[in-house]
């Protein structure tokens, strides 16, 4: 079977296929806007870390127990292209898959996916209810209480900068840069 050049377009609406969740839609929308701007920062492909970011969770609302391995299901029986497919497993690594992050993109979404939930619990326990007016010290602030946002992995968090070698405190600083350009799509714009 021939693979497919993968556009946004494909996946945002095999993201909606699959996905009608709200919260599940607004956290793609989320790693998609960080992924694209690392992309940019890393003078990578956009459109496929753009789109990456899109699917990366493809699965999870109808196939939680299966989460990834029916994410490659679903994209090998459509024909795309299998750097886009490891990468999608690669963010489960030691989660729910063995496929470790080897490449920059699948490096970035392994450290990234977790922390757009951080900074989305912080950006909305604060006032403004914003990410635009939102700096790292928030973020750090919350991460150390473990009670706050407990489903967020901050190991994978923690593991992710490593293997990209970069610090805790620039990688939600980009982070946040990344969600600030969706601030509206993600429900994050609050009252600035």
């Amino acid at each position: 079977m021939n693979t497919v050049a993968p556009t946004r377009k494909m996946a945002f609406d095999l993201l909606n296929e699959y996905n009608s969740k709200p919260g599940l839609i607004r956290h793609a929308l989320s790693v998609e806007a960080v992924m694209a701007h690392f992309a940019e920062k890393f003078g990578e492909d956009v459109e496929m870390w753009r789109v990456i970011g899109l699917i990366h969770d493809l699965d999870y609302e109808r196939y939680p127990e299966e989460h990834c391995s029916k994410t490659k299901e679903i994209l090998l029986e459509r024909g795309w292209p299998e750097d886009y497919i490891r990468a999608v497993m690669s963010h489960g690594w030691e989660l729910c898959t063995d496929v470790k992050p080897e490449t920059k993109l699948e490096k970035t979404l392994y450290a990234v996916d977790e922390l757009t939930g951080l900074v989305a619990s912080t950006a909305l326990v604060r006032p403004s209810k914003s990410v635009l007016d939102m700096k790292a010290k928030s973020v750090k602030k919350k991460w150390k209480d473990k009670s706050f946002a407990a489903g967020v992995n901050r190991s994978v968090i923690d593991k992710g900068a490593q293997m990209l070698g970069i610090e805790i405190g620039e990688l939600i600083t980009e982070t946040i840069a990344g969600m600030q350009k969706v601030a509206l799509e993600i429900g994050l714009k609050g009252n600035v």
